[in-house]
């Protein structure tokens, strides 16, 4: 579900009128449901209810410190594949014991740091990493609660880039290795051997494939848990598909009704890692056209957000209903109006820069018009740039009848925040003692480093687009 619907001629977000919410924060802008939101946690909660489900919502999707509040504060705990991830959900009150740990490329640092929160799990993908997680654990006198990924081998007919279940993905490990590398871990004292994990890919929109890997994942379970005391957990990812351009991922309920028999009975507590999901359908992108062209046959609509905001369609080809804002509403799901073909594009100076391609698409939208982008809730701002200097656009939080700026938008300030035009220059002086030391800076370098540089020339402060957003809380 999602609270974006047309009323009174234009489109809304729950209460709020997006065209005059675009007057108050500019454009592009990022703009999400907190309603939605929420709906969609309580909707898996309800949905694998039956298995008492540990919800942790895989913020790489979306990680803005608001909408992780909001998650919090339905009753999920969280996903985080990196340090500043998990800083990100401790500094909005989550709790360490609901939060776990993926990734392939796992640091010493970020080892420690999670061990210092003491999260639930690590979940683990290599034999490598397993062996470092234990040195880590041993030193700072911490024990590690682990999760071994395996990979079942179920192709889940998703993009390739977003399938990670099989025997060729970077992620996991196979079943057979799975098994031995929890033997590895039950064999060290300082590993704890929790669960079993397994995640298959993204926007997934059929169900065998879950039942398929589920089987499996818990059979291995089963075969460890009488050398496994404290292997409580089968947690099988995330990758729930959602609606972008048709209804064809199933409701919640439906892989629900699949899943939960495989893991009924079976003494197991599920965790799920869902991302897009909960946030995907709960975001529009905000954009205005700047200019209209026709080059040859080719019809192009050109609007302020580009690749550097939403690159998802550049990047893999994906699809995203876009409208105009004002005037009828849009053409229903799994639709094409019997319009004239448009490409819309960004400004950014890439001919991959693209929002939309031979596009049936109104051509009465002129110059100054509000365009929506559809289902951008997820992967949208998250995996936004500042390519060709461009400032990242805000991001909106709605309730009901008001707004709050969760993320201003961001200044020529911003951009250059970090650099200096002028560094000080100084010599690394390699230590002598062995070969292959770490080379330390002379005295002399470090003194040069304390000299100041001349600053750059200071870049203004004021948006590069838009106008300003009213007060937080505002209401429309």
């Amino acid at each position: 579900m999602d609270d974006f619907h047309h009323k009174h001629g234009r489109l809304h977000c729950e209460d709020v009128p997006l065209d005059r919410l675009a007057e108050a924060v500019g454009t592009p802008a990022y703009v999400y449901s907190v309603r939605t939101v929420v709906e969609h946690v309580k909707r898996l909660r309800e949905a694998f209810a039956e298995l008492d489900p540990l919800l942790c919502y895989a913020l790489k999707a979306n990680g803005n410190l608001a909408l992780l509040d909001v998650v919090r504060r339905a009753g999920a705990g969280f996903d985080v594949v990196s340090g500043g991830e998990l800083a990100r959900v401790l500094s909005v009150g989550a709790k360490p014991s609901t939060v776990v740990f993926a990734g392939v490329g796992k640091t010493v640092a970020e080892m420690e740091q999670a061990l210092e929160a003491g999260i639930l799990a690590f979940n683990v993908e290599s034999e490598e990493e397993v062996e470092v997680l234990a040195a880590v654990a041993a030193r700072v006198k911490r024990r590690a609660g682990v999760a071994i990924r395996v990979n079942p081998d179920v192709d889940p007919k998703t993009h390739t880039y977003i399938s990670t279940g099989k025997k060729e993905s970077k992620f996991g490990v196979d079943l057979e290795r799975g098994e031995a590398l929890a033997r590895r871990v039950l064999a060290l004292p300082s590993l704890e051997l929790r669960g079993i994990q397994c995640h298959i890919g993204s926007q997934i929109t059929t169900v065998e494939p879950y039942v398929q890997a589920l089987e499996k994942t818990v059979a291995l379970a089963r075969k460890l848990r009488a050398d496994a005391p404290a292997l409580k957990y089968v947690d099988m990812g995330g990758g729930f598909g959602i609606w972008y351009r048709d209804a064809a991922a199933p409701e919640i309920a439906a892989y629900a009704k699949a899943m939960v028999p495989v893991l009924r009975d079976s003494g197991f507590r599920l965790i799920l890692e869902p991302g897009r999901v909960i946030v995907g359908n709960a975001g529009v992108l905000l954009t205005r056209v700047l200019y209209r062209k026709t080059s040859g046959d080719k019809r192009f609509v050109i609007t302020d957000a580009a690749m550097s905001d939403l690159i998802r369609p550049s990047l893999y080809g994906s699809y995203h209903r876009i409208w105009p804002v004002a005037g009828d509403p849009p053409p229903p799901l799994g639709t094409e109006p019997d319009l004239p073909l448009h490409d819309i594009v960004g400004p950014v100076c890439e001919s991959g820069d693209f929002l939309a391609k031979d596009r049936p698409f109104p051509p009465d939208v002129k110059a100054g018009d509000l365009l929506a982008v559809m289902s951008a809730g997820a992967y949208g701002f998250v995996m936004s740039s500042q390519y060709n200097a461009r400032p990242r656009a805000p991001e909106v939080l709605v309730s009901g009848a008001k707004f709050a700026v969760a993320r201003r938008r961001e200044t020529y300030a911003d951009l250059v925040r970090g650099e200096d035009a002028r560094p000080a220059f100084a010599r690394l002086r390699v230590a002598k003692a062995a070969s292959g030391a770490k080379a330390k800076p002379a005295a002399k370098a470090k003194a040069a480093a304390k000299t100041k540089a001349k600053p750059a020339r200071k870049a203004s402060a004021k948006p590069a687009a838009g106008g300003r957003a009213r007060a937080r809380g505002a209401r429309t």
